[in-house]
């Protein structure tokens, strides 16, 4: 990584978080109130504990609920040394966790076990101060499993995402065993940089490696004709808003609406949005405007014009290239 002073190109060199006095529960508490960091703008996430212990008296970092219903343990390790200098291995300990959330019956179990204690603790992060706090647990998240049709498949599996600043190969090897018979976890990099006295974070997916193919297959809704597919392409993401300008299947100045809602953007050139005149990207826009900790931008993001969510306007471009 390089920054640019007087033209000149000076190359940033990686820290440790230990090096920079961040502490472990400094970077639980950054990603308790950023997890979008790490779920890009494809998956919804409502984060419902943090610290929980479980019957075995193991506590883990995080724990949310995606937009498929899964149950999301997140373990956070400040850096390498962290991890190989542990005497259980870093995705054995998640495991059990995860195991131990498998146990959580329905939605409202959840609730009491975890989220009412959660929203008890932030309190002052809930607006509405009118309901107690399983109530007011119990209502945000069966809203955010009914708007994501997540409700039938709550607590089906449960999935892992590992965080640290660098892995030890032994670790890798083993979540990308775990990955090839069929265990949902990930890890993800969070590599700080400093200059000055400003911290930087580069986040980077390290396992699995997703495809266009499997992107296809997890998020676009109708059945893609495999045997079409463009030959040669391949890529680590769906494409984003800046791609879909410069297709011209959206345009600046488009009316963008919150699904379900009333509330308008006006679209930017950049992939913001202008809302009541001040410029913001849609993934914190929609955040807000719905009270999740993440959310599926292209499919929570309507275009007033046609109609459509984002997400079927990119699927319609996508597919269309892909048969010619």
């Amino acid at each position: 990584m390089y920054y640019v002073s007087n033209d000149k190109a000076v190359k940033i060199g990686e820290v440790t978080f230990s090096e920079i006095n961040y502490k472990e529960s400094d970077i639980e508490e950054l990603l308790r109130k950023n997890i979008d960091m790490i779920c890009d703008e494809e998956e919804s996430m409502l984060i419902v504990g943090k610290q929980v212990r479980n019957a075995q008296h193991g506590i883990s970092d995080l724990t949310a609920v995606d937009n498929k219903g899964n149950i999301v343990l997140v373990e956070i390790k400040r850096d390498r040394k962290d991890i190989e200098g542990r005497r259980e291995a870093f995705e054995f300990q998640a495991i059990r966790y995860a195991a131990s959330y498998a146990t959580i019956e329905d939605p409202d179990d959840l609730v009491n076990k975890i989220y009412a204690p959660y929203i008890e603790k932030y309190r002052h992060e809930f607006e509405d101060r009118s309901l107690t706090s399983a109530e007011l647990g119990s209502r945000k998240l069966n809203g955010f499993l009914q708007e994501n049709v997540a409700e039938r498949n709550f607590n089906k599996n449960q999935k892992i995402i590992l965080v640290a600043s660098d892995y030890d190969e032994q670790t890798l090897s083993a979540i990308a065993w775990l990955n090839s018979n069929n265990v949902d976890i990930s890890c993800f990099k969070l590599i700080p940089y400093k200059i000055n006295d400003q911290v930087y974070i580069n986040i980077e997916k390290v396992l699995p490696l997703n495809t266009y193919k499997d992107y296809y297959v997890n998020f676009l809704e109708s059945p893609l004709k495999r045997s079409t597919q463009k030959k040669g392409i391949t890529r680590r993401a769906l494409p984003k808003i800046d791609e879909m300008l410069e297709w011209g299947v959206v345009k600046e100045g488009d009316i963008i609406v919150a699904k379900g809602q009333d509330h308008e953007g006006i679209l930017k050139q950049n992939g913001n949005v202008e809302v009541n005149g001040e410029e913001i990207s849609m993934q914190k826009w929609l955040k807000e405007l719905y009270g999740w900790s993440s959310i599926q931008t292209y499919v929570f993001s309507v275009h007033k014009e046609t109609g459509k969510t984002l997400a079927q306007i990119r699927e319609e471009y996508m597919e269309k290239e892909q048969g010619e």
